[in-house]
């Protein structure tokens, strides 16, 4: 036992998980399974468990992964799933990885088709708004098809026999199996990248959607939506739909159908040319005819036959309008003299040195109308004042002192004395005249007997 190593529970799921990720076949398996308790986490992982009426395996893809996934996962659905199996330590719990999943079986296909058409739908990529319109008279055709198989051979026939000027750039692609998708998108992308097509022919002949399911991939749809050369898609049959086709500027039921509404009908362009040049033809007949006709009315008509005439008569009234061009300017002068004559009155009216002369005159008048009223108000003031001054001297308390009365103080000359009761024996007084002051102190107090009978 001393000898024995003894491991940690986290050193053992380590060691295992070591080992389940360098085996071979481990690190690299793909499992055909249902999908069950599947949760898509916030963080974008997503877990499930994959079974069979056998056994089951808990799962996870992780978000970087189910990003590029070309259909949502549901419960129930049968997948086929490519990843690797290894351990999460914290648990001893062996699960599968996954890195890639598809649909298993036709109903998954076309489960993954709806949703991608909804998801392609509501970014408005099949909008129709966003369709350009195919030229009419293309120099190019660029045609992205299989280069073998009865597509090319339709397309290219028609092309020839419907208008043989057209040039045609035949670009081969894979229409089927894993690298088909990829083959379409970087042969949209080359033709544009060379810029000689006018329009695209992008397409492939019928059959089961797995085998139109490249034209089904998101890839596809995006590079055809990217594309600064309109596409016509041609997709199988009349009756097959794929992604492609809706994302084309224009759809076509079947190879032949895009070749025809790619170029137009040379023959049918000699017969409009033909039928034009018809009526050109009797056009140019009836207008010859019509100028004929204009032309004998011309030289029937008086002004030819009797040019002097016509002639006359047109001098006759040169001469009436000559006449009355000259009274209409002379009544014009006349009105415009009268309309002069009464504008400068007005404006000597407004001259600015009659107004200012008028201005003057008034300021001057106005100066002695306000002199007067001065001088008036003046002689009114003056005698006002010397009446307050005869009024205010009849009042003056030196006036009354002059006649031999004195005004009587306290002391401090702050309150005057009217009463004995003022005073008392001893205080001192200040008795004002009209040329002085005494200082005197009261001795004595003698009551008036004339007080008592009041």
């Amino acid at each position: 036992m001393a000898d024995q190593k003894i491991y940690s529970i986290k050193d053992l799921n380590r060691y295992i998980r070591m080992k389940l990720e360098s085996d071979q076949v481990l690190s690299d398996v793909w499992l055909r399974g249902e999908i069950s308790n599947f949760t898509h986490h916030s963080s974008g992982h997503m877990y499930f468990t994959l079974k069979d009426k056998d056994s089951r395996i808990k799962s996870i893809m992780f978000a970087s992964h189910n990003q590029r996934l070309p259909f949502v996962p549901k419960e129930g659905a049968r997948v086929i799933a490519r990843g690797n199996v290894s351990v999460y330590e914290r648990d001893g719990q062996y699960q599968f990885y996954a890195t890639h999943m598809q649909p298993d079986g036709i109903g998954s296909l076309y489960l993954a088709y709806e949703q991608l058409k909804k998801k392609l739908e509501d970014e408005g990529l099949f909008s129709a708004s966003r369709k350009r319109p195919i030229p009419r008279f293309p120099q190019t055709i660029g045609v992205v098809t299989s280069p073998t198989g009865a597509a090319v051979r339709d397309i290219m026939i028609t092309l020839q026999r419907r208008y043989p000027s057209a040039q045609v750039i035949l670009y081969p692609v894979l229409v089927q199996g894993k690298g088909a998708a990829p083959s379409i998108v970087k042969a949209i992308n080359n033709l544009n990248r060379m810029g000689e097509a006018d329009v695209l022919i992008v397409g492939r002949g019928g059959g089961s959607l797995e085998e139109l399911w490249a034209f089904n991939e998101e890839i596809v749809a995006r590079a055809i939506v990217g594309s600064a050369i309109p596409v016509i898609s041609a997709v199988g049959h009349e009756t097959d739909f794929t992604i492609a086709d809706f994302a084309a500027d224009l759809r076509a039921a079947t190879p032949t159908a895009a070749a025809e509404l790619a170029v137009p009908n040379r023959a049918e362009l000699l017969d409009q040319i033909a039928q034009r040049q018809r009526q050109l033809q009797h056009s140019l007949r009836q207008r010859a005819v019509h100028n004929r006709e204009r032309l004998a009315r011309l030289q029937r008509s008086p002004v030819l036959v009797h040019p002097r005439r016509t002639l006359m008569q047109h001098t006759e009234r040169l001469d009436m309008l000559q006449q009355r061009l000259l009274r209409t300017v002379d009544t014009r002068m006349k009105w415009t003299t009268e309309k002069q004559e009464r504008l400068r009155a007005a404006l000597q009216r407004f001259n600015p040195r009659e107004q200012v002369s008028a201005a003057r005159r008034e300021n001057a008048s106005a100066r002695r109308q306000l002199e007067v009223a001065i001088r008036s108000i003046t002689r009114a003031k003056q005698q006002q004042w010397k009446s307050s001054v005869r009024h205010l001297d009849a009042l003056s308390p030196l006036k009354v002192m002059s006649r031999g009365y004195s005004l009587v103080y306290d002391e401090q000359e702050q309150r005057l004395i009217k009463s004995m009761k003022d005073v008392q024996p001893g205080d001192s007084i200040k008795i004002k005249l009209t040329d002085g002051q005494l200082d005197c102190q009261v001795w004595g107090m003698k009551e008036d007997d004339n007080t008592h009978g009041e």
